[in-house]
C-alpha cells in the first residue's frame, strides 16, 4: 500500500457541531489525529460545551445532546492548548476546506487566538474523491476501502475513515502526488483569501466571491463604494472575513498616503 509522504506532521480533523453556519454555530465534539513523518500517530479528542442549546436535528445526526456536554469545557478553555498541539502541522480532513477549517478558525478567533492557516498545506480528501469519483464519506469509505462505515458522524470515527480513504486513494491513483504540498495544490482549486471563501484571488488581486460584486476587485469596490466595507463589518460575516477586508482597506490607505512600509 502507498504511504503518505511527510516532511512535517499533518493533522487530520473532524468537527461535530450545533449546525452548518460557521458564524453562528459552535463545536460540540472535535477529533484531531496527528500523523508524524516517522509513521506514528497522536490524537486529541474532546467533547465541547458549545455554550448554546444543541438543536434536536443536529443531535439526531451526531447523537450528542446538551446533557452529554454540560460538564465539558468550552472551546475558549482549550483553545490555546489545542493551538499549541497543532502548531507547525499541515492540516487535512473531509470537506474540511469549506466547513471544518472556517468554523475552527472562527472558534479560535472568538477565543482570542489569532490563527493564520495560510502558511499550512491543506488536504481536503473529499476533493480527491469528487475529482475522481464524487460521493459522500460513507460512500468513499465503501468504494475505496471495501468496508461499511460504522459510527458515521462520530468525529473520531469520521476522521479515522478519512485517513484510511486517503491512503487508499494514494494507492489507487498513479497521477496523484503523495507529498502534502502536492496534495494541497491538487485539492485546493481556488486561491482563497478568507476561510469562508467570500474573497478569492484572481490575477493576483483579491476579488469578491459572492453577492452583487462577485468577480469584482475588492479595492475597486471599496474605492467606488466605501460604504460597502462598513456594511460588511456590521453584517453577519465571519470574523476572519472581516479581518481580511480590514487588512485590504488598511493597505489601500497606506498606498494612498504613499507609505512604503
Amino acid at each position: 500500500m502507498s504511504k503518505l509522504s511527510l516532511k512535517r506532521p499533518i493533522v487530520f480533523f473532524d468537527l461535530e457541531t450545533t449546525g452548518t453556519d460557521n458564524v453562528r454555530d459552535r463545536i460540540v465534539e472535535l477529533a484531531f489525529i496527528k500523523l508524524l513523518p516517522d509513521g506514528t500517530k497522536e490524537k486529541y479528542v474532546k467533547r465541547i460545551n458549545p455554550g448554546m442549546p444543541i438543536p434536536a436535528e443536529s443531535s439526531a445526526i451526531h447523537g450528542i445532546t446538551d446533557e452529554d456536554v454540560k460538564n465539558c469545557p468550552q472551546f475558549k478553555q482549550i483553545a490555546h492548548e489545542l493551538f499549541d498541539w497543532i502548531k507547525g502541522c499541515d492540516m487535512g480532513g473531509y470537506n474540511s476546506s469549506k466547513f471544518d477549517v472556517p468554523l475552527l478558525a472562527e472558534e479560535f478567533l472568538r477565543a482570542g487566538v489569532n490563527v493564520d492557516f495560510t502558511e499550512r498545506n491543506m488536504v481536503d480528501v473529499q476533493q480527491i474523491f469528487f475529482k475522481m469519483e464524487a460521493r459522500t464519506l460513507s460512500a468513499a469509505y465503501s468504494f475505496y476501502c471495501n468496508k461499511n462505515m460504522e459510527h458515521a458522524h462520530n468525529a473520531e470515527a469520521d476522521i479515522m475513515a478519512t485517513i484510511e480513504v486517503l491512503e487508499a486513494q494514494l494507492d489507487r491513483y498513479d497521477g496523484i502526488a503523495s507529498d502534502v504540498p502536492g496534495l494541497h495544490k491538487f485539492t485546493n482549486t481556488d486561491e482563497y483569501v478568507d476561510y469562508a471563501r467570500r474573497l478569492i484571488m484572481k490575477d493576483g488581486q483579491p476579488v469578491f466571491n459572492f453577492g452583487k460584486y462577485k468577480g469584482r476587485k475588492v479595492e475597486e469596490v471599496f474605492t467606488s463604494e466605501p460604504q460597502y466595507y462598513d456594511w460588511m463589518m456590521q453584517a453577519d460575516f465571519a470574523l476572519h472575513t472581516k479581518q481580511k477586508i480590514s487588512e485590504i482597506l488598511n493597505k489601500m490607505k497606506l498606498k494612498k498616503t504613499g507609505f512604503k512600509g
